[in-house]
């Protein structure tokens, strides 16, 4: 089995990925000459999970789950908190050929029950914090047969992770996949509604690291990084896995929630020199009055995802840390980022210029091209478009359009090629026959000094015609009136955008990755 080759210095950059491949072997390849250097350290726990020791966990682990009756593409419900577990199980997988789903940890029984049967999975891997979710469901799914549990020591009838390695034949498994096999499973994150199965390739892996975590992040072997988004998520998969590991850099799991306190702690101690975050932790990060100064962190650059990042918090970063935050946009369906600014070249607001390797265009309703400054949906076309949702047919068609996937979200490009983002398609207001963006309204919003978090809807009047609503959530003591931030967005936009009502909220609903569920609050409306 052969490797991919890459030349970063073609335009775009090719990587030519051979037909015999498999996705974990290379990133754990590429790595064998430092078996020594740490590949990932557990910040709870302090312990370390060196390269060399991954590469002969996930291949033991890849021969324990073929002892167990595993066969390929066969696929494996993977629900685990960010501990050094995680890699070995995700990886050990995809060498065995088996299909790992990651998921979140974040849901309820019912999500899981949905997703194993949705899936059929055979097996599930979970950590022994989260099996609590998951006992009603054991026995009572047709598929799964296996149940291997990670960390803990509490008695329970099922496999243990831990064990199945260690009784495992210390060899290297061959693997027997291809380029276009399936190789792994995310569920969309649920922001616009139902989770769907979506289905990536072996290939897709070194593609997203090459083209954005080497062409733009510019990631060493030298470097130290950190996600806040986990590894379930698309982004944090990228950001913790995909991306470290193609250069033999160092990562730093965090198995809780992402509080501001723990983040800074584990900045501080562990110097990254690479953040990952999303708009709403940076906005927390900001406020929290126990920040640390630029002096005790070593960020080089930080990026954010999952949401429109809006101006004022990127530029109030840089000017406390001295450190740009690369705004980006990726998808489940496009498995990272395809759009996104660049050091040295950022225009807060913006979601920055196409990644290397990606082609976009924005389209109107008619299915016409649009020109500079025209509002329409952005449109995809790169190597890591997924397969399809799995076992949802219209939805497939209706995403994956040929060579371009449609990605939901509205932009506008300038004529320097700079894409600003509009609002979801479907998130549009039309206010007096006019189209208005959700999102910059709540940017307005957001340039109040008062103002933490927005989030702005569609709501009718007494004449049942839409209006925006805006959800919004201010800094700690802060104290301000609906008039105050009317006067505010009206002196920023056009009259008809200012939102015509506002609740004020202690939280926004949203996903375990911090995306505002705009659709929550539609339907709360109802």
């Amino acid at each position: 089995m052969t490797h991919s080759q890459v030349d970063l210095e073609a335009s775009p950059p090719r990587i030519s990925i051979p037909k015999s491949y498999n996705a974990a072997l290379e990133l754990l390849e590429r790595n064998v000459a430092w078996p020594d250097k740490p590949a990932y350290i557990d910040s709870a726990t302090g312990q370390a999970l060196t390269y060399g020791e991954l590469n002969r966990q996930a291949h033991r682990f890849a021969l324990a789950l073929r002892a167990q009756g595993f066969e390929p593409e066969q696929r494996v419900l993977l629900c685990m908190l960010d501990t050094l577990a995680w890699p070995v199980a995700f990886l050990g997988s995809i060498l065995a050929g088996v299909v790992p789903i990651a998921v979140n940890t974040l849901l309820t029984t019912q999500d899981f029950d949905y997703m194993l049967r949705d899936s059929r999975a055979k097996g599930l891997l979970v950590s022994e914090a989260l099996l609590p979710s998951f006992q009603p469901l054991i026995g009572q799914i047709p598929t799964l047969q296996s149940v291997i549990v990670a960390g803990g020591e509490a008695s329970h009838p099922y496999l243990n992770f831990a064990d199945l390695i260690a009784q495992a034949p210390d060899t290297a498994i061959v693997p027997t996949t291809q380029s276009d096999d399936a190789c792994f499973w995310l569920y969309s994150s649920g922001s616009t509604g139902s989770p769907k199965g979506t289905v990536h390739l072996h290939s897709h892996l070194i593609q997203t690291a090459v083209l954005y975590g080497q062409k733009i992040l510019g990631l060493k072997h030298e470097d130290v990084v950190y996600s806040a988004a986990k590894l379930f998520f698309a982004y944090g998969l990228g950001n913790a896995l995909t991306f470290p590991m193609s250069v033999g850099a160092t990562t730093v799991l965090l198995p809780s929630r992402p509080t501001p306190s723990d983040v800074f702690a584990l900045l501080k101690k562990h110097q990254p020199t690479v953040f990952y975050g999303v708009p709403t932790l940076f906005a927390s990060l900001l406020a929290d009055p126990q920040r640390p100064t630029r002096a005790e962190l070593n960020l080089r650059v930080c990026t954010s995802a999952g949401e429109a990042l809006p101006a004022e918090i990127g530029k109030n970063w840089n000017a406390t840390y001295g450190c740009e935050i690369l705004d980006g946009i990726g998808s489940t369906e496009m498995l990272h980022i395809f759009l996104s600014n660049r050091p040295g070249e950022v225009r807060y607001g913006s979601t920055g210029k196409p990644v290397p390797g990606y082609e976009l265009r924005i389209v109107d309703e008619d299915g016409r091209i649009c020109g500079d400054g025209e509002l329409g949906e952005l449109q995809i076309n790169g190597p890591s478009a997924a397969l399809c949702y799995w076992n949802n047919r219209e939805k497939t068609k209706a995403t994956f359009a040929g060579e371009w996937t449609r990605s939901g979200d509205k932009y506008i490009r300038d004529a320097d090629g700079y894409y600003t983002y509009g609002g979801r398609s479907d998130d549009m207001l039309k206010v007096g026959g006019i189209y208005v963006s959700p999102f910059e309204v709540e940017a307005s919003l957001m340039t109040h000094p008062g103002v933490l978090e927005a989030a702005v809807i569609g709501a009718p009047d007494s004449d049942d015609l839409i209006k925006p609503k805006a959800f919004v959530v201010l800094k700690p003591g802060q104290q301000l009136t609906l008039e105050d931030l009317k006067s505010h967005v009206k002196s920023q936009l056009a009259p008809y955008k200012y939102p015509r009502w506002i609740e004020f909220v202690t939280e926004l609903p949203k996903t375990a990755t911090g995306k505002i569920q705009r659709f929550k609050l539609r339907n709360a409306q109802r």
